[in-house]
């Protein structure tokens, strides 16, 4: 699992060119069940998603629960499925089912909390920490959710036993953990090693690498939440790209060896709570999406976002993803879905693998980049700006032949190129496998 100087090695290749989806059951059909998700499983395939997310699939605790269905995320028992999505003969189906269709497979692990009334509230209420009154201690901000103690050394065994079970007898591929930078990183480094005697897995992390770097001792993806709040700032209020190409090199100089960030433009917390991509975003959120599939990261989608979804979903309560049957987004994310799945010059790891931003002395709305990998090169331009832009850049002495990703125009390079880009417009000029 170390290297022999002790550094993590990576366990699986196929994350270096993944992208994400993220499944949230409750709102995704009427039914809002594992069976009822299946017929959709071909459609995303066939849209190009390659890692599916399932948010949690366990019971949710019945005190203090919030409105009328609960929270996702205040579990009462980590190895049953909670019954409002089905069985766990059901969930395995689904499992298997998807890797039989070429997805791979990732649990959301909440590890750092549980519901009132969960299993070990009765079982084991060692497990749990306390506040001054000696009561079961509430999460902060949080009320329907209660902290659990890591300083005991048996709830990280009990934990670990727990995360084996649905490798075990479920077969999947890996875990998106929640909050993961609120958990004791020695749980973490105890319980990778140990999951991964079974099989190699996929460790997204719910933090930031600028905020907690040493959590990507364990983790091989973290939550790029610095770019998604500066990006919000930046089309709300201040529109400084240079601002964007900092963060970026700050980021780019924080991941270690075979990781990076996950970059989004949703998810269940934004859209819930904060918004959909539209109501933060506005006429950026395209462009913005363009940058997460292209940049050197893992992309995420979420659910709804293909058809596209312009409302922010209930989250303790039924509210159905209004679904009409025409996905109008669906082709434009097949595109990005494809290409980055392909062409070796989007993998965000790679001995020869360089990405590169590139300097527009004429307009300085423009963020430039580009990505290379042997003869593949993937040029990428971004108009961060509500105004129609003509610019060349340096550094782009590509002499060959392109083709724009989503006009399919025709292109050679001559390393003297004048650019256009409409009002917020994107262009993405490839050299190299485009489709599979």
């Amino acid at each position: 699992m170390s290297n022999a100087n002790g550094t993590l090695k990576r366990s699986v290749e196929w994350m270096y060119h993944t992208n994400i989806y993220e499944v949230n059951f409750r709102q995704y059909t009427r039914e809002g069940t594992f069976n009822a998700f299946l017929p959709e499983l071909p459609r995303l395939r066939e849209m190009g998603v390659e890692t599916l997310w399932f948010m949690p699939v366990m019971p949710i605790a019945k005190a203090m629960m919030k409105g009328t269905m609960g929270s996702y995320y205040a579990c009462s028992d980590y190895t049953a499925v909670n019954p409002e999505f089905g069985s766990l003969d059901d969930f395995k189906k689904l499992v298997n089912r998807c890797h039989e269709l070429g997805f791979k497979v990732i649990l959301d692990w909440v590890a750092n909390h549980t519901g009132w009334d969960h299993v070990w509230t009765t079982q084991h209420p060692e497990y749990f920490e306390r506040d001054e009154k000696g009561n079961f201690k509430a999460a902060s901000g949080m009320d329907d959710i209660i902290e659990l103690d890591y300083n005991n050394p048996e709830l990280t065994g009990a934990m670990t036993a727990a995360m084996k079970f649905w490798v075990e007898t479920c077969d999947i591929d890996g875990f998106r953990c929640d909050l993961a930078a609120w958990v004791e990183l020695h749980f973490w480094k105890a319980a990778r090693p140990e999951l991964e005697k079974i099989k190699p897995l996929f460790w997204l992390g719910e933090f930031d690498v600028l905020e907690n770097p040493d959590y990507m001792q364990v983790f091989d993806v973290a939550y790029a939440w610095r770019w998604m709040h500066t990006t919000e700032a930046f089309y709300k209020t201040q529109r400084n790209v240079d601002v964007l190409k900092e963060l970026l090199k700050n980021y780019a100089d924080n991941y270690p060896p075979q990781t990076t960030g996950l970059y989004f433009t949703s998810n269940h917390d934004e859209n819930s709570w904060n918004g959909t991509e539209f109501e933060k975003y506005g006429e950026m959120a395209m462009t913005l999406a363009v940058f997460s599939f292209t940049w050197a990261g893992v992309p995420l989608l979420y659910s709804g976002q293909e058809l596209p979804n312009t409302k922010r979903l209930q989250f303790f309560d039924k509210d159905v993803i209004p679904w009409n049957g025409r996905y109008e987004l669906s082709g434009f994310f097949k595109k990005l879905l494809c290409l980055h799945s392909i062409n070796p010059a989007l993998a965000f790891w790679g001995k020869d693998n360089e990405t590169k931003i590139l300097t527009v002395a004429s307009d300085n709305h423009i963020l430039a980049f580009y990505r290379k990998s042997g003869n593949d090169i993937v040029l990428v331009l971004l108009n961060f700006s509500p105004y129609p832009s003509a610019f060349n850049i340096s550094g782009t002495a590509f002499k060959a032949s392109f083709t724009e990703l989503f006009t399919e125009e025709k292109r050679t390079f001559t390393g003297k190129e004048m650019f256009q880009l409409n009002a917020w417009g994107h262009k993405v000029y490839v050299c190299g496998r485009m489709e599979k």
